[in-house]
C-alpha cells in the first residue's frame, strides 16, 4: 500500500512540475476546464431529457435518472471523505511546486475527488442513457479528473477511486430505479395536468399511414 502512495506522490510530482512548464494560457485553460466540466455535463443533462421527450419511458426514466445517479455518486464519495482524513497534496507533498488553485482549506480532505466522482458518475449515467454519448463522456470525465491533479489539488490515486467510484454509484442507481422510474413516467404522461405532461414528454408519436387509394377504390365502386 505505501508503495503504491508513494508511485502516487511522484506522480504528483511530476504532473505539478510538467503544469508549471506549460504556458499561462494552458495552465489557465486546465482551471477553468476543472469547474467547467461540470457545467457542461449538466447542459448534457438538460439536452438528454429534452431529446427524451419523444422517447420511450424507459428513455425518458433514464434521462431523468442521469443527473439523479450522479449526485448519488458525489453523496458517496462526498461520506467516504468524511471518514478518510487525507491531506491536500498542496501541503502535505514536500518540496512540490505551488498548486496553480488556491490550496482547499484544512479540513476539506483529499480522498476521494469529488469532481472526479462527479464526473465519472455523470459520465456513467449519460453513456447509459443517451446511445452513442460514452465517447464524448468519458474523455470529458478523464480530462477533469486529470486536471484536478494538474492544478495541484488531488493525488492521482484521488481522482482515480473517485472516478471509479462515481462511475459504479451511477451504475448501480441506473439499473436499480429504471424500471420503477419509467412507471412513474408512464403515469405521468397520462395525468391531466398539462405541465406534468410537457416534463415527462407525451412520448413517440404514431403517424397513421395514408390511405391514398382509398378515393380511387370508392370512384371504381361507384361505376
Amino acid at each position: 500500500m505505501n508503495t503504491l502512495l508513494d508511485l502516487s506522490d511522484r506522480l504528483y510530482l511530476d504532473v505539478a512540475d510538467f503544469a508549471h512548464s506549460t504556458p499561462h494560457w494552458f495552465q489557465w485553460l486546465a482551471e477553468v476546464w476543472t469547474e467547467a466540466g461540470l457545467l457542461l455535463f449538466g447542459a448534457l443533462f438538460l439536452a438528454g431529457w429534452w431529446r427524451s421527450r419523444e422517447g420511450s419511458s424507459r428513455v425518458m426514466a433514464l434521462a431523468l435518472l442521469a443527473p439523479l445517479a450522479t449526485a448519488f455518486g458525489y453523496v458517496v464519495s462526498e461520506g467516504l471523505k468524511s471518514l478518510i482524513d487525507e491531506e491536500r497534496p498542496c501541503r502535505a507533498v514536500l518540496g512540490a511546486p505551488t498548486a496553480l488553485v488556491t490550496c482547499p482549506p484544512y479540513g476539506d480532505w483529499s480522498f476521494p475527488s469529488n469532481h472526479s466522482a462527479i464526473a465519472g458518475a455523470a459520465a456513467v449515467a449519460l453513456a447509459l442513457s443517451w446511445r452513442g454519448m460514452v465517447w464524448l463522456t468519458v474523455p470529458m470525465a478523464l480530462l477533469m479528473a486529470f486536471s484536478r491533479v494538474f492544478v495541484g489539488v488531488h493525488y492521482p490515486h484521488d481522482v482515480t477511486a473517485g472516478l471509479l467510484l462515481g462511475g459504479l454509484v451511477a451504475f448501480l442507481v441506473m439499473r436499480a430505479a429504471a424500471r420503477p422510474v419509467g412507471t412513474l413516467v408512464e403515469t405521468a404522461r397520462s395525468s391531466r395536468s398539462s405541465a406534468v405532461v410537457w416534463c415527462a414528454g407525451r412520448g413517440p408519436r404514431t403517424h397513421a399511414a395514408p390511405r391514398a387509394e382509398e378515393p380511387q377504390r370508392a370512384g371504381r365502386r361507384g361505376h
